[in-house]
């Protein structure tokens, strides 16, 4: 009897660990799609790969640094640190480090606004056809303004979108013509991007912008001087184009957003769009006031 319970309870125990075993092995499967997933979509936007064991430059490629560092370990535990990983030049990057801008206090000071909290929402890399009108639906029936750094060659076959984001009140600024790192682009090839967007921009709203925001943040003072824009980074990454999911990039905005802060979100994917209105329902309810850049920079 003793030898039967003995043979019953090993087969039990297992049982247990190839359990425990297979669901380990799914887990990891799918962290690892999901890191491929990332990697490709990372992929089309920069128009280069990611090769292995590639340096990215550090701090100021923060999106690559978020696939490379942050998207193995999906799990979650890196929720604070992201920001450090990805989005801190927003706040304590210091200007000369691996060819970065500073932070965004020196790149052009902050006012104080009275009143209300204030937070400043911005989205990149758009016009999308069809989530940025509906982000414009949605901003024009709570009353808010933010602002949008729109990407050259996104424009063309969108204008009607662009005319509308200026007729509406929100600001327009720079993001380049193309998603790719600036300080490895040549001064003089990066100076036409910025101007040829800019020219584009001009053409629909009768305004050039005088906001840039490089993609990844990367950017120098050789650049800054050239463009003569006034560079804008952020304070609150989103990481919205990471996690494609609406409750947790809610979660993540409100729980690190403080007074007079720059959000940074992307206007090209559904879940960002329900996002950024979840966000904005939330800190509307709590008293918060929503400004475009400029209404917290003082150039």
């Amino acid at each position: 009897m003793g030898s039967w319970k003995s043979s019953f309870g090993l087969g039990i125990l297992t049982a247990f660990c190839l359990l425990v075993f297979g669901v380990r092995a799914a887990e990891l499967l799918t962290e690892e799609v999901s890191v491929r997933e990332d990697r490709v979509w990372i992929e089309k936007q920069t128009g280069a790969g990611l090769g292995a064991g590639e340096e990215l430059g550090g701090k100021s490629r923060m999106e690559v640094d978020g696939l490379q560092k942050g998207a193995e370990e999906r799990g979650g535990t890196e929720e604070k640190g992201e920001t450090a990983e990805r989005g801190e030049r927003g706040k304590t990057a210091e200007k000369g480090e691996g060819g970065e801008t500073a932070e965004k206090g020196e790149a052009a000071v902050r006012r104080e606004v009275e009143g209300a909290k204030t937070v400043a929402l911005t989205f990149d890399d758009g016009p999308h056809e069809e989530w940025t009108p509906a982000l414009l639906d949605g901003l024009k029936e709570r009353g808010v303004k933010a602002t949008f750094f729109l990407m050259g060659q996104n424009i063309p076959g969108k204008e009607a979108i662009v005319e509308r984001m200026a007729q509406e009140g929100h600001l327009i600024g720079n993001h380049s013509y193309e998603h790719i790192q600036l300080t490895r682009a040549g001064t003089e090839e990066v100076c036409q991007a910025i101007e040829r967007t800019g020219e584009m921009i001009r053409e629909l709203t009768g305004e050039k912008p005088q906001y840039v925001r490089p993609p990844y943040g990367d950017w120098n003072e050789e650049l800054e001087c050239q463009t003569g824009l006034t560079t804008v980074l952020w304070d609150v990454d989103s990481l919205d184009w990471k996690y494609r999911e609406r409750s947790r990039v809610v979660e993540k905005v409100c729980r690190e957003v403080e007074d007079g802060d720059i959000i940074l979100m992307h206007d090209i994917f559904r879940t960002s769009k329900e996002a950024a209105l979840d966000i904005v329902d939330r800190l509307l309810a709590d008293g918060w006031q929503f400004v475009t850049v400029d209404e917290l920079l003082v150039d």
